[in-house]
């Protein structure tokens, strides 16, 4: 995530909020783009750990990520999910 958003009435950045506000951070810290993290949690929950804080515990422990961090990922991503179910 690299670009701002921008309103399209106007044209002017909007602030980013949310769990996405914390992406920019994260590719810079981590060295990986927010699709890899968004992939790693999909995946993850696809193989049965599906509980929000189980899942954050996991990259916490198996990716070194911050827990805020984490947090930021896996409210995304099982966001996405719930939109695609």
């Amino acid at each position: 995530m690299t670009t701002q958003p921008t309103s399209p009435a106007t044209g002017a950045a909007v602030p980013v909020k949310g769990p996405a506000s914390y992406f920019p951070s994260i590719e810079k810290n981590y060295g990986q783009p927010i699709d890899h993290w968004i992939g790693l949690v999909r995946e993850q929950h696809a193989a049965g750990t599906v509980r929000h804080l189980e899942l954050v515990t996991w990259l916490k422990t198996e990716h070194g990520l911050g827990h805020g961090h984490a947090n930021a990922v896996v409210a995304h991503t099982l966001g996405l999910l719930e939109a695609e179910a």
